[in-house]
């Protein structure tokens, strides 16, 4: 089998006197798309950011494909092949969508290929690799072009340029930060085709969300937080339907320590 690409074990990290996590583990394997879910406050959103390498967490352990890592920042992170893509998804919209994969990034990672042999920008070969890209990902309609303006397109479609400038970075894992917000059910689809082109190529997704049935729409795995804890962690044969895993949430949620009769803290 093969080994994590990351893996957080008991991670703390707290702000003054709150606590954001406490002693949460979250591993990722290779080719899955795990679904993160919690109510606002549960710690999502500081996890993320501490895969994303925006936080240090205060206490625990990180190790990327079985290996402990130290001095864990946004630079290691995206050395490690872990892109993120946020809600605002960072895109200039009166831009096109090849200046959008590129922008500010042109000369690092795989883009060697891409300077011509006086050390300029090969916009011809950065086309193609953006034409390559949206077509991994499952931009099959003639219609767009690297040269369609990023504001024409709707808002699955600039999720889909988002993870095509992630892939384009060798991504092995992208993190989603609630991509299907605001979308209609069309344009959910069309993210889920995005993140399952994603997972076909052998790379792997975090996927946040609070509406629970597009995250099971999606993941393979679910893991729960809850007041800065592990509350829950399964499968779809596990938790077979969203009303199923919404109804343990609802439990957690009117107990008073946080986690249901009969269910213990991971």
């Amino acid at each position: 089998m093969k080994s994590p690409i990351i893996t957080l074990q008991d991670i703390s990290k707290s702000f003054g006197n709150v606590y954001a996590l406490d002693g949460v583990s979250l591993q990722v394997k290779a080719g899955e798309v795990v679904g993160l879910i919690g109510d606002n406050g549960a710690g999502k959103s500081t996890l993320i950011k501490i895969l994303a390498g925006v936080y240090t967490p205060d206490s625990g352990a990180i190790r990327l494909k079985d290996q402990p890592v130290t001095d864990w920042n946004a630079s290691r992170s995206r050395q490690s092949g872990i892109e993120t893509v946020f809600q605002d998804r960072a895109l200039v919209v009166q831009q096109t969508i090849v200046r959008n994969i590129f922008m500010g990034r042109e000369t690092a990672g795989s883009s060697a290929s891409l300077l011509s042999r006086l050390g300029f920008i090969d916009h011809k070969s950065q086309y193609a690799e953006a034409e390559r890209l949206m077509r991994d990902i499952g931009f099959t309609s003639e219609v767009f072009t690297p040269d369609s303006i990023v504001g024409t397109l709707s808002g699955g479609e600039r999720q889909g340029v988002a993870i095509a400038r992630a892939l384009y970075f060798d991504a092995e894992l992208i993190i989603l930060d609630e991509p299907t917000t605001a979308l209609s059910l069309t344009e959910t689809e069309k993210v889920f085709s995005f993140v399952r082109n994603v997972k076909a190529s052998g790379r792997s997704v975090v996927f946040i969300g609070h509406n629970i049935y597009h995250v099971f729409g999606i993941a393979d795995r679910f893991v729960v937080l809850d007041r800065g804890k592990v509350v829950l962690e399964c499968t779809k044969e596990d938790y077979q339907t969203p009303e199923e895993l919404i109804g343990f949430m609802q439990q957690v949620a009117q107990s008073e320590g946080g986690t249901p009769s009969g269910s213990s803290e991971e």
